[in-house]
């Protein structure tokens, strides 16, 4: 089973726990996601079994869609609505001072990691230490925002559609757009609506693996031709590629490309610049 499956994840279910009912399901020893949801979120979760695990770092550098629900007026210590209301703040009345503030988090934004989140320090995962009531020093990350519009507003709850960069953290972003227009906020529901090209319309739900709908379940090469360029290789150039050693090739392309051998046969990925592709995984597959 080296596949890449597109999961749409269920709220109440970790990204690991929803690895591991895959795993169970498809009776497959090895598999990783390519990117965290958290227990309250839910929507599209790629998991790559076998060898498709050494492609995860390929898909998690790609952009991802969101629609999220925020509530103005509460703050919470976890950004979300699992945590204790930490503030309170006046609700718009309409949808005037949240549209403005949406203006400042277009294009290339400044963010700082929460406390309550999976990124490690030191080894620690960033909530172990919340948990314990340690806040320690983020550093600011840049990320980009290249859509932010509001579906609708109810006081006290907005509804909006979000487009960005890998590492975006939705709960510091209602955070800090609760913030902008007067008040605060906090993250009531979020569900991610499409990673790169994947959409979530696609996928299928952790238990329904077995007859689930062709485009959910994808070949390792099926996966990544929808976003890396196909090179085709032989001679000398292809036992180079296969003892993983560079080869020089006449291609303008820069950046990953799938390498196949003549007959058309994924052998790994590599990275073109300047005419030098640079093994990045090689990959064993049975056909």
């Amino acid at each position: 089973m080296d596949k890449v499956i597109l999961i749409d994840k269920p709220e109440g279910l970790s990204s690991h726990e929803t690895v591991s009912l895959v795993k169970r399901r498809l009776k497959v020893r090895k598999a990783g996601h390519t990117g965290t949801l958290d227990p309250i979120a839910t929507g599209l979760l790629i998991i790559c079994t076998g060898e498709a695990t050494k492609v995860v770092r390929f898909l998690t550098d790609l952009p991802k869609k969101y629609q999220a629900t925020i509530k103005l007026g509460e703050r919470t210590e976890t950004f979300d609505s699992e945590g204790t209301v930490t503030g309170r703040g006046p609700v718009p009345a309409d949808a005037k001072p949240l549209l403005e503030a949406l203006c400042a988090f277009r294009g290339r934004i400044r963010q700082v990691p929460p406390m309550y989140s999976a990124l490690k320090v030191s080894g620690t995962p960033l909530y172990r230490l919340a948990r314990q009531g340690v806040e320690v020093a983020r550093e600011e990350r840049e990320v980009e925002v290249s859509e932010l519009e509001l579906l609708e507003y109810r006081p006290p709850f907005a509804s909006l559609l979000i487009a960005c960069s890998k590492g975006t953290y939705i709960r510091a972003l209602a955070d800090d757009i609760g913030i902008r227009a007067g008040s605060c906020a906090h993250m009531t529901g979020l569900r991610r609506t499409a990673i790169g090209p994947f959409d979530v319309r696609d996928s299928a739900g952790p238990e329904d693996l077995v007859g689930a709908k062709p485009a959910a379940v994808l070949d390792i090469d099926q996966a990544l031709e929808f976003f890396l360029e196909e090179l085709r290789i032989e001679g000398e150039n292809l036992k180079k590629a296969l003892n993983g050693a560079p080869f020089r090739v006449n291609l303008p392309t820069t950046g990953n490309v799938r390498i196949k051998d003549p007959q058309g046969r994924l052998l790994g990925i590599g990275t073109a610049m300047k005419g030098v592709v640079r093994v990045e995984r090689l990959l064993h597959l049975s056909s």
